[in-house]
């Protein structure tokens, strides 16, 4: 072979191999629209192995706020050729998707991936996305609530954290003095409200609905909650935090100004950082289950939209995203909780963000109800949370509050 016939093949092998290590003409485009939070960041740094091994496929992800994410994916579903390929799924709107037709049963994909382990993901978590009898959704993340505390305020003055209800009440009504309170609280109408109420209702014995459906949310148990909750954000919250969410309790639990707060399992971390909100307070948070112990749960699923072009290639990503190996690297790097073996093994314990933190997430989980299900479950939420809001204003008393509410949530069903 001659000098020039050798480097005219050194330069063809190594035109074959940029070739390899890029994607083809042919690979396969895959849209994922998912909700911009530090979650979607640790799924994008993993997505970058996911091509190099797949050159095949290309993901290419669109991320925005919440608000902005359902109409979005709705105009997806009902168009011709589908925007999104993949999409995330809030379990308010899981019922609903399933039931209209738009989403892909993923029972034969989930059964046909060796290795898979689907019964691992946690029960209730499984259960969100199972509608009719067919899976529709694998969990994504969750966003269950736990109760987090200030754990050096506790510890100074001898106080045990609270389990019950009436317990929790009278604890931080005693926590608060001049401009220190024992709780931070999110009373904003909607939503908000609702998700973090709904763990008082639980603890009193209360519901939403029954188990034959009938609607329970104006019961005696509601009225005590109510009653309950109304007596903390007035003697035990921030003055003027009628309008907050989760956003402004977090900052206030982080500055120093507030000993608790009901919130998602995962602020924890976020707290504890010592480059995070809570500065010099890092290190001195710590999660306990609710009081009463049953959580609301939220979660973020993974769907594939039925008009998608490629379900293969699709399941193809859901199910190495959300495998035991790459999941359990995924909470090590700061995601929340999905499989019990990853909560349950000493190398995230270690790498993450230790063996209690864990298994306090995992006993949340494996007792939590979703804040609303079914076809109506939005309308729902903000039924009742915009009621709940107009009880801690003072302008309903909570018998009355919770009356109306029982009467719309029934007028939307039917």
């Amino acid at each position: 072979m001659t000098t020039k016939t050798r480097k005219r093949y050194a330069g063809l092998l190594a035109g074959a191999a940029l070739l390899a290590l890029a994607p083809t003409a042919s690979a396969v485009e895959l849209n994922v629209i998912m909700e911009e939070v530090p979650d979607y960041d640790i799924v994008a740094r993993l997505t970058e192995r996911f091509e190099a091994a797949n050159p095949d496929i290309q993901i290419t992800f669109d991320a925005m706020p919440y608000d902005a994410m359902r109409d979005k994916i709705l105009t997806s579903f009902l168009a011709p050729e589908a925007t999104y390929d993949i999409i995330i799924v809030d379990n308010p709107w899981m019922d609903e998707f399933a039931r209209a037709g738009y989403l892909a049963s993923l029972d034969e994909l989930v059964k046909g991936t060796d290795g898979y382990d689907y019964e691992d993901f946690v029960a209730p978590l499984r259960a969100i996305g199972e509608v009719d009898g067919k899976i529709y959704g694998v969990p994504y993340y969750n966003y269950a609530l736990g109760l987090i505390v200030r754990q050096d305020v506790f510890d100074a003055k001898g106080i045990a954290v609270p389990t019950t209800l009436e317990d929790y009440v009278a604890t931080i009504k005693s926590l608060t003095e001049g401009d220190f309170y024992g709780a931070a609280m999110q009373p904003q109408q909607g939503y908000k409200i609702f998700e973090e109420w709904k763990n008082w209702l639980y603890a009193m014995g209360g519901d939403l609905m029954d188990e034959n459906g009938n609607v329970v949310i104006d019961s005696p148990e509601a009225v005590k909650a109510l009653e309950m909750y109304i007596d903390a954000y007035n003697n035990a919250a921030p003055p003027g935090s009628l309008n907050w969410g989760f956003d402004e309790a977090l900052r206030a639990v982080a500055s120093g100004k507030a000993a608790t707060m009901m919130s998602y399992n995962w602020m924890l971390p976020t707290l504890n950082n010592p480059e995070g909100p809570a500065g010099e307070l890092a290190g001195k948070f710590q999660l306990y289950e609710v009081p009463g112990g049953k959580a609301v749960l939220g979660a973020w699923h993974w769907a594939i939209p039925a008009n998608a072009e490629d379900r293969e290639a699709a399941w193809k990503f859901v199910s190495w995203i959300t495998s035991k190996e790459v999941d359990k690297e995924r909470v090590i790097l700061g995601g929340a909780p999905i499989r019990t073996s990853v909560m349950t093994d000493p190398e995230v314990w270690e790498k993450g963000y230790g063996e209690r933190y864990y298994k306090t997430v995992l006993a949340i989980l494996e007792d939590a109800e979703p804040l609303a299900t079914g076809n109506n479950a939005e309308e729902l939420i903000d039924i009742v949370g915009t009621e709940l809001n107009a009880a801690v204003a003072g302008k309903k008393s909570p018998k009355q509050a919770l009356a109306d509410a029982a009467r719309r949530v029934k007028a939307a069903l039917e």
